[in-house]
């Protein structure tokens, strides 16, 4: 395991948020070029895929991906010991247990955010892992559930699985509407309480807390960071995740002289698709499609995400198909060829 020697309470200061389809490790490669200090989670893993399935395929990553959480669904105290260990093993900084995620899918599996009505269970879920590993065991969790909008319920949550060694607690500032909304919806429906988790803090100052859910600017991560220990940005980092940049600046200080810009990311990126391939088979298009919102904001933006994912291309090796994205990017291929690319001979090398 890498070591993760920044003051405690500073480790949580920027995070990306773990997000279900697209938080895989390629996708944690791209967003680490960007921003070498933030914290970064995997997709939830539940501890049935750990005991059943391909523990390899669902754990492994890269060390350059450091500092790295794994993220973790599960209710039984014992399976999820069983995961931390497993995380322990390979190598990962932190586990999180996942107690935000109100999709049905997860409802039936007793776990995320419907675990917010079992405190207890929580707490004891929290001691298991923290008995199993010696690193931090964290948890992300909503602000109520449903349509009741009740400090006194979080709080007494959070006391709870504090009891059980929990320190860091992520704070999605939404309640979570179990019937009725989508997990889309979920996200954007329940009115956003950020003075929910300001409060929090104070009433438990010894404990960090993450403030998750709507934040998605430079002054918006400043203002939080003024008021509790971090942050965590999801949707906006993917979408955009060149300001992955500005938000680690206003979280850590000034960038190193010697951060990659957007041009070396790139092809720091089409590097990896060649190792990738050559070690695993892996196609350069399930690892490019991460990376589409790179140029956003710049002129011919379009047009360069048009190339990369052109699957007429996917044959192509990707310093080819960079090439041509970066012509695109400049104007050389006007916006109508690459919208009738190949077939009419304008791709080709």
């Amino acid at each position: 395991m890498a070591s993760d020697d920044t003051r405690p309470r500073e480790r949580w200061r920027l995070c990306v948020a773990p997000m279900m389809d697209w938080t895989d490790r390629h996708c944690r490669t791209f967003h680490r070029l960007i921003a070498p200090r933030a914290r970064l989670y995997t997709e939830m893993v539940t501890t049935g895929a750990l005991l059943h399935g391909d523990v390899a395929r669902h754990l492994d990553f890269g060390a350059h991906e450091h500092p790295l959480a794994l993220q973790l669904g599960g209710s039984e105290p014992a399976d999820l010991a069983h995961g931390a260990r497993l995380g322990l093993q390979r190598g990962y900084d932190e586990i999180n247990l996942n107690c935000g995620c109100p999709s049905p899918r997860v409802q039936r599996g007793a776990f995320g955010a419907c675990l917010m009505a079992e405190p207890a269970l929580v707490r004891d879920c929290v001691r298991a892992m923290r008995d199993a590993v010696p690193l931090p065991v964290t948890v992300k969790h909503r602000i109520g559930l449903d349509r009741v909008e009740s400090y006194e319920f979080v709080r007494d949550f959070v006391g709870t699985v504090g009891e059980g060694g929990c320190e860091v607690f992520i704070v999605h500032a939404r309640n979570a509407w179990l019937a009725g909304l989508s997990p889309k919806a979920n996200r954007e429906v329940p009115p956003l309480r950020h003075n929910v988790v300001v409060r929090l803090k104070r009433d438990f100052p010894r404990w960090t807390f993450v403030v998750n859910g709507g934040v998605a600017d430079r002054a918006q991560v400043e203002h939080e960071l003024a008021r509790v220990d971090g942050v965590m940005i999801g949707r906006a980092a993917y979408h955009d995740p060149w300001r992955l940049r500005e938000w680690e600046t206003a979280a850590f200080g000034a960038q190193s002289a010697d951060a990659p810009d957007r041009d070396e990311v790139e092809a720091a990126m089409v590097r990896y698709m060649h190792e990738q391939h050559a070690a695993a088979g892996t196609p350069w298009p399930s690892i490019a499609r991460h990376m589409m919102g790179l140029r956003l904001g710049q002129p011919g933006a379009r047009r360069w995400r048009q190339v990369w994912s052109d699957h007429r291309l996917r044959e192509l090796p990707p310093v080819e198909v960079s090439r041509r994205a970066r012509a695109a990017l400049d104007g050389a291929v006007p916006d109508t060829a690459v919208a009738s690319g190949a077939a009419a001979g304008v791709f080709q090398a």
